[in-house]
C-alpha cells in the first residue's frame, strides 16, 4: 500500500495513503502537524522519516524560519506528538535548509550557507547539538545510507565527499584551538585550491575548458548517492546541473565524471534526482514540469510521465484556455515538480499546482537500448490546500485502525460545500493524458472559483 509524508509551504505536515478498489485509487490524508503561525515563513523545506529501535516511527522537519522539529507518530499514523524542537542560529533569512537525514547517532542537517549540525534528542526541550561547517552557496547535501560519509554540491562548489565523524571531530578541535591560540599563530600558508580540507575524502575536478578555451562554470543543482559503500573512499554519486546535464561520479575512478549525459533536463536544469527501487533506474525532474525515468546503463530516458496539455487562465471574468503542444514524445505534468519520493513499485511527486501525485513504475529493459514496453503512468492525484514542498515515503505504514481523518478532505472547495460526490466523480473520469481528473471537470471548478 503506497503511503507518504509531505510538508507544504504553510508549515503543515501530512500523511497520505492510497487504497485500491474496483472504482480505482482512493487517497486518505491526515494533518499530523501545523505550524503555530501558518505562513510561507514556516514552509517545510526538508523532511525525513525514520524508525527507532522500539519500532517507534519519527518524523523530522526543517522549516524556512530556521527551526527544526521531531514528531513521534501514533501507531496508525493518524496523529503526531512533538518530541523536541531547535533552531539553526547560523541560518539567515535569504538562506535555506539543503539537507536533512536521520541515523542512530541523531539528526543531521545542513543549510545553504554550510551550517552543519548533529542534533541528539536527550528527552529535554532543548536537545544536544554538535556543530560543523561546510562551504557556502550549497544547493544539495546528502548523507550516505550508512551515515559514514556525506556529500554536497552547489553554485561554484564542486561535488565533495566527507567522512562524517572526522568532519565534526575536526570542527570541535578547530573551535578549541581558535579559543586557546592567538589568531596570528593559527595563520598558515594558503593551500592549493584543489587541496582537500580536514575530514574531506574526495573532491570533483571541473570539466575541461570548452571549445573556446573558456572555463566551464560549476552550477550543480541536485545530488544523490547512487551506491553507498562501506568503504568511505569508494562512493558513486549522481549530480544534476543548471544546464540540464546529469553526471555520474565514481570516487575510485577519477575526479571528473565517468558519465555525462547532456541536456536531460529541458527546463531550468535538473531539479531532483532519486534512485529507483529497480536496478539501473533513477527518477529525474527538471525545474519545469518534466518527470521521467532514466536508464543508468546508457543515460537514455525510459519513459516520462504525461500531464494535461491544456490549462485554464482566469482573469477576473475572462477565462482563457491555453493549449500547449508538446515538442517531443515526453510531455510534462500540469505543474512544476517540487519533490519526488520512491517507495517500492510506486513513485510520489509534489508540484506547484498543489497536487500530490501517485505514479506507477516499471524496471528498465533487460538489456540497454531495448524498447521499454511498460511505462509508468499517473495513477491518481490528490489536491492539497497549499503547495507541497517535500515528500518522503512511509515504508512502515500498515492499514489497521482507520485514522481519524476525513477522506479527501484536502480536495474540498474554499466555499465549504460538501463535494464528496463531485470528487468521487472526478476520480472516475479519465483525462486525455491519464492523470485521473478530466479537463472538463477541472474547468468547471476553476470558473466557479
Amino acid at each position: 500500500m503506497p503511503a507518504f509524508f509531505s510538508g507544504d509551504e504553510l508549515g503543515q505536515v501530512k500523511h497520505t495513503y492510497w487504497t485500491r478498489s474496483e472504482e480505482g485509487w482512493k487517497p486518505t490524508s491526515t494533518v499530523l502537524s501545523s505550524a503555530a503561525s501558518e505562513g510561507k515563513g514556516k514552509a517545510v523545506q526538508k523532511l525525513v522519516a525514520f524508525t527507532q529501535a522500539d519500532n517507534q516511527v519519527l518524523l523530522a522537519a526543517a522549516r524556512a524560519d530556521a527551526t527544526a522539529s521531531i514528531l513521534a507518530l501514533s501507531t496508525d499514523h493518524s496523529s503526531a506528538e512533538l518530541v523536541c524542537e531547535w533552531k539553526e542560529t547560523r541560518l539567515k533569512s535569504d538562506q535555506r535548509y539543503v539537507g536533512l537525514a536521520a541515523t542512530s547517532s541523531g539528526i543531521y542537517s545542513c543549510t545553504s550557507n554550510g551550517a552543519l549540525r548533529l542534533t541528539k534528542p536527550n528527552g529535554e526541550e532543548t536537545p544536544e547539538s554538535h556543530l560543523a561547517a561546510a562551504p557556502m552557496r550549497l544547493t544539495e547535501w546528502r548523507l550516505s545510507s550508512n551515515g559514514q560519509t556525506f556529500s554536497y554540491a552547489g553554485d561554484e562548489v564542486e561535488v565533495s565527499v566527507w567522512n562524517t565523524e572526522r568532519a565534526f571531530a575536526e570542527a570541535s578541535t578547530a573551535s578549541k584551538t581558535a579559543t586557546s591560540v592567538p589568531a596570528e599563530d593559527t595563520q598558515k600558508k594558503r593551500k592549493r585550491p584543489d587541496a582537500t580540507l580536514p575530514g574531506e575524502i574526495w573532491r570533483a575536478k571541473n570539466l575541461p575548458n570548452d571549445e573556446l578555451n573558456l572555463r566551464q562554470p560549476v552550477r550543480d543543482t541536485a545530488l544523490t548517492y547512487l551506491r553507498s559503500s562501506s568503504n568511505p573512499a569508494a562512493q558513486q554519486l549522481l549530480v544534476g546541473t543548471q544546464f540540464g546535464d546529469i553526471r555520474r561520479y565514481d570516487t575510485r575512478a577519477a575526479r571528473r565524471p565517468v558519465s555525462n549525459w547532456k541536456g536531460s533536463g529541458k527546463t531550468g536544469g535538473i531539479g531532483v534526482i532519486e534512485v529507483g527501487s529497480n536496478e539501473h533506474e533513477i527518477f529525474v525532474s527538471d525545474k519545469g514540469v518534466n518527470l521521467f525515468a532514466m536508464d543508468l546503463r546508457n543515460g537514455a530516458i525510459s519513459y516520462g510521465y504525461k500531464g494535461i496539455r491544456s490549462s485554464l487562465l482566469t482573469l477576473r471574468n475572462i477565462t482563457l484556455t491555453l493549449t500547449v503542444t508538446p515538442t517531443s514524445k515526453r510531455t510534462g505534468l500540469a505543474g512544476a515538480v517540487t519533490s519526488i519520493a520512491v517507495s517500492s513499485s510506486y513513485l510520489a511527486s509534489t508540484s506547484q499546482d498543489r497536487y500530490l501525485r501517485l505514479h506507477s513504475t516499471f524496471p528498465p529493459p533487460p538489456h540497454p537500448g531495448q524498447q521499454q514496453y511498460h511505462k509508468g503512468e499517473v495513477l491518481d492525484k490528490f489536491y492539497m490546500t497549499a503547495i507541497p514542498t517535500a515528500v518522503v515515503p512511509d515504508s512502515s505504514f500498515v492499514l489497521g485502525a482507520q485514522p481519524s481523518a476525513v477522506q479527501g478532505n484536502e480536495g474540498e472547495d474554499d466555499d465549504g460545500e460538501d463535494d464528496d460526490a463531485v470528487w468521487a466523480g472526478m476520480e472516475d473520469a479519465e483525462s486525455d493524458e491519464g492523470e485521473g481528473t478530466s479537463h472538463k471537470k477541472r474547468k468547471t471548478k476553476s470558473v466557479r472559483k
